[in-house]
Parts: C-alpha cells; sequence; structure tokens
C-alpha cells in the first residue's frame, strides 16, 4: 500500500521514524519506511543509524546528490504502489497522520495528496524569526487556501504520489542546486493536466533555520529559477505561476534602477533581517533584487 520515504541530510530522525512506526503498526495496511541518507555527517548518521535502521530501511550514500536526485531513488528503494514524501525535520503531530492518508489514497486511487505544513505559533527568538515569520503568512495554509492554486501550492515536504505517476513525472535531476524543484515539479504535473489535491493532514515544521542561513538558502533559490527558466525554455506559463518570475517581468523598464537601488541598499537590509527585524515587504525586494542582479546561466 504506502512507502513512508525521507531523505535525510545532518538530521536527527529517531523521533520522526519511531512516531511514523507506532501509526504504522496500528493500520491493517502493508506500510514501509524507508530513509536514504544523504551523505550526512558522521554525526548524524551515530546518532540515527542504531535506532532508526530497527524499524525501517536505512539507506547511507557516500556522496551528496541533491534534492532532486535522492528523492527520484526511492524508486529502486520503495516497493509499494503509493510513495509518502517527508522532510527530515518534519514533526508529525497528528496520531491519524498515517490513516488519513490512507483514507484519501482509499477514496480517491488516482489522485496526488498534499498535506501541508505549520508552524508554531510562539515566536523565537530574532536569530531565528525571518524563517518563522516566512513560514507563518506564506507557507501555513490551510487545505482551502491551497486548493485555490493547487499546484503552484506544492511542497515536496509532505505529500503522497502513485508510483506509477511518480516514474512518469519525476524530478529535474538537473537542479543540483538548492531550491524550487518542487516548483517546477508541481508546474510539469500542470502540463500534463494532472491537478493536486490538498488536504488537511499537515505536519509541524521542526527545524527553524537562523536568520542568517535562510538568507543564504533564499539567495541558491532565486539563482536556481534562472536555470528553471532555461530548463523549460522560458515558458511564459512558468512565469505566471511564480511571482518573483512574474515581478521582474512586469518591472523591466525600471529593472536598471532597480538594480542601482538594490545596490546601494542590500547591505542595509539584509543586516536588519538577519538581526531579525522581519520586514516581508523589504524580504520579498531582496529577492527580486538578488534575481535581478544574478547572471545568466550558461
Amino acid at each position: 500500500m504506502l512507502s513512508i520515504c525521507i531523505p535525510v541530510y545532518n538530521f536527527n530522525v529517531v523521533k520522526l521514524v519511531k512516531e511514523l512506526y507506532q501509526q504504522a503498526q496500528s493500520i491493517d495496511e502493508q506500510i514501509e519506511i524507508v530513509l536514504i541518507d544523504d551523505a550526512s555527517e558522521d554525526k548524524w548518521r551515530i546518532v540515527n543509524q542504531p535506532d532508526v535502521s530497527k524499524i525501517s530501511n536505512y539507506i547511507e550514500l557516500n556522496k551528496n546528490i541533491g534534492r532532486a536526485a535522492i528523492r527520484n531513488l526511492f524508486l529502486m528503494h520503495t516497493k509499494n504502489e503509493y510513495l509518502l514524501f517527508l522532510d527530515c525535520d518534519a514533526i508529525v503531530h497528528q496520531s491519524d497522520f498515517l490513516s488519513k492518508y490512507i483514507k484519501a489514497i482509499k477514496s480517491y486511487p488516482n489522485q496526488i495528496f498534499c498535506g501541508g505544513r505549520v508552524y508554531n505559533d510562539t515566536p523565537p527568538n530574532r536569530s531565528k524569526k525571518l524563517r518563522w515569520k516566512y513560514g507563518k503568512l506564506i507557507e501555513s495554509k490551510s487545505y482551502v487556501e491551497r486548493q485555490k492554486q493547487p499546484n503552484k501550492s506544492f511542497m515536496t515536504n509532505n505529500f503522497v504520489i502513485k508510483r506509477e505517476l511518480f516514474e512518469q513525472v519525476k524530478f529535474d535531476e538537473r537542479l543540483k542546486d538548492y531550491g524550487h524543484e518542487d516548483t517546477l515539479f508541481g508546474f510539469e504535473l500542470k502540463e500534463k493536466g494532472i491537478e493536486i489535491q490538498h488536504i488537511d493532514n499537515p505536519i509541524l515544521n521542526g527545524h527553524l533555520e537562523t536568520n542568517i542561513i535562510f538568507i543564504e538558502n533564499t539567495e541558491k533559490a532565486v539563482n536556481n529559477l534562472k536555470y528553471i527558466l532555461k530548463y523549460t525554455n522560458n515558458s511564459h506559463k512558468l512565469i505566471h505561476e511564480i511571482t518573483l518570475l512574474k515581478t521582474s517581468k512586469s518591472v523591466k523598464p525600471i529593472k536598471g534602477i532597480i538594480k542601482g537601488a538594490f545596490f546601494l541598499t542590500k547591505p542595509i537590509i539584509k543586516f536588519f533581517l538577519t538581526k531579525g527585524y522581519v520586514s516581508l515587504f523589504w524580504f520579498n525586494f531582496y529577492k527580486l533584487g538578488t534575481y535581478i542582479q544574478s547572471p545568466n546561466p550558461e
């Protein structure tokens, strides 16, 4: 029935796997848990391997292959008809998490399901406030809100897909760096006429990057968009789907002015964001400036 697929990189997954294992024991369906460690540091393998290998299929890679390729690799190491992908920092905070997915699969066997993600209501300290606020305001949406733009709202951290379909529409392994592999995947599904069904079955985000790390990852993800555009031959449909690309196109007549303004203000904006004085307006401007300044891929 269901294979739970968890890519692991430098994170303690013992608690997550134990919770999933306990839930699986109470369900009268064939459920397996498979983890692939993408060349984590030894200290994380030492923490995970002893406990996790007892209740799951735990595989360690000697070389990091990236976020897209590792998800595709689960096709080689799983056996069931449906695949549930979870990020390794997920917290399963609902006792009926797996049973909700089983019920959805039985009701609509050919559908892709996205469960969503939520964040704690309590704000963290300033060093992690940027990631938390972005997650709360942008990512933590109800399934009703996500369903309004189902493919655009797709995220890889918590979704179920039928093996047969995943074999046809895999993650694009040309994307080697961080970011937007889920954006491209959702877009390609839409191009094939496959709509994602959003359901009320979120995981709780279990890890907040520091402001500095989140800004660095955001810069990587923004730069990755140019590779995605290249791979899709500058698809107008894709540009319309992604707010940043659509904004960049709309401001093309004044792109030089924005580029100059960003050059002057970037250090100041980055300083305040890093210190946890969060404004999503200035964060979005930071992303736009980063995109405009980034070179085109060769």
